[in-house]
């Protein structure tokens, strides 16, 4: 999997970079609008673009016709030939209209915040249900803006918003769109009776598990490679990772947790995004802790905080144990709380700072969980002991005339059992 993401990247590389435009829209002087267009720099980075030039205009409203104003569409087409833009990418979703007349007034590839992030959604995608989530967020989007982005791409010959799984569907028919997405749904539907079916056997083990959520680029995959030895790509991109990974973390007291590292959130995450790959993101839902990852040194480390806690919300998790690692402490950070939390605490995953403080809380809360059981069983019962080494704690182990002299810590799960 990694060998094919790197081969994708190396080919990204030896590709010219598009050269584009980042326009945004600050209504009554919000100034969060000049931090959202640093994000959509770095993405288009990600996208292989490169930025030449970023416009903001100050408006009462965004304009429904063109998302600019005439005055700041003139001015953005004086810059297109200024800096020898191929394209522009606009900082909201645009509505079909938008796109049509301001691409119209341009003459240029005109992109929205959302048709990137599921470019590089499409570039990041390897397993087939990734590809399939991807593709039927592609298409939902596509198809309201098939004209549109007909004119537009074939103007530019591919680039950006051209790649992934529903790039030739881009010149047939809404018709046949319709008729690809009922079929993505299925085959989507299917994979998540498979992820059900997975979950289901999960809850029969007294295995805990834990979600690891968090803006993208906080830090999940490494943490995630730190404590499980995963091996999951980890590198300082939006987006590096898409597929989710679960492994066991083994904790020093023979405690076990199965850790889930999700897909990085994102502000103005496109609806279609969190449709398709709700099965996937649903990973948290059904999680028994949250391991929430904060890049602690970004400085809009509190905005990213609170849009992980926005898209948590709608998806329905709530009422879960949550934990909050304020990550890269090595990269120096401020004074930062999370009072939604149940517990935080610094880390740093690079160089392991505060790893062990978070496995003790792990052990704390885990055995919360258990249920202390002092008896002796005879011979015959040796199997339920190795039942309490396989899910429990075994603190003491004495072998007597009679039978086995046993203390031990064990799940709820499996009391009954034992």
């Amino acid at each position: 999997m990694d060998n094919h993401i790197r081969e994708a990247q190396t080919a990204e590389e030896n590709t010219p970079r598009e050269r584009v435009i980042l326009i945004g829209v600050s209504l009554d002087g919000d100034e969060s609008v000049a931090r959202s267009l640093e994000e959509l720099a770095q993405l288009a980075d990600t996208a292989g673009a490169l930025t030449v030039a970023t416009v903001i205009q100050n408006r009462e409203r965004i304009h429904p016709g063109t998302y600019i104003g005439k005055g700041k569409i003139e001015e953005v087409k004086a810059l297109l030939i200024a800096m020898d833009a191929d394209g522009v990418i606009c900082d909201d979703e645009l509505s079909p209209a938008q796109l049509n007349n301001l691409q119209h007034e341009l003459e240029c590839k005109v992109m929205d915040r959302t048709l990137l992030i599921l470019d590089i959604f499409a570039g990041r995608a390897v397993t087939s249900e990734g590809k399939i989530q991807v593709e039927l967020a592609q298409l939902r989007y596509r198809a309201a803006r098939l004209v549109g982005l007909r004119d537009s791409l074939s103007r530019l010959g591919g680039g950006i918003g051209t790649r992934g799984p529903g790039e030739k569907k881009l010149e047939t028919d809404r018709r046949l769109i319709r008729s690809r997405i009922s079929a993505l749904r299925r085959d989507l539907e299917d994979v998540e009776r498979h992820r059900e079916l997975l979950r289901a056997g999960r809850e029969a083990r007294p295995t805990k598990t834990a979600a690891i959520v968090g803006y993208t680029n906080a830090g999940k995959s490494t943490l995630l490679n730190l404590l499980t030895d995963a091996q999951v790509l980890s590198e300082d991109r939006l987006f590096a990772t898409l597929d989710p990974t679960s492994r066991v973390m083994e904790l020093d007291d023979g405690q076990q947790v199965l850790l889930t590292d999700t897909v990085g959130f994102i502000r103005k995450l496109p609806h279609h995004l969190v449709e398709a790959f709700r099965s996937t993101l649903e990973e948290a839902r059904f999680a028994d802790y949250i391991i929430h990852v904060a890049d602690a040194s970004n400085p809009q480390v509190e905005m990213q905080m609170e849009v992980v806690y926005d898209t948590l919300k709608e998806l329905g998790v709530v009422g879960k144990p949550v934990i909050t690692l304020l990550n890269k402490q090595d990269l120096g950070t401020d004074d930062i709380r999370d009072p939604r939390a149940d517990h935080v605490l610094k880390i740093s995953a690079r160089t392991g700072e505060g790893i062990e403080e978070f496995k003790k809380l792990m052990e704390e809360l885990l055995s919360e969980n258990l249920i202390l059981v002092e008896r002796v069983y005879s011979y015959d019962q040796a199997g339920r002991i190795a039942l309490i080494r396989e899910h429990g704690q075994l603190l003491r182990e004495e072998y007597l005339p009679d039978g086995i002299a046993v203390t031990a810590r064990v799940p709820k799960e499996i009391y009954g059992r034992i």
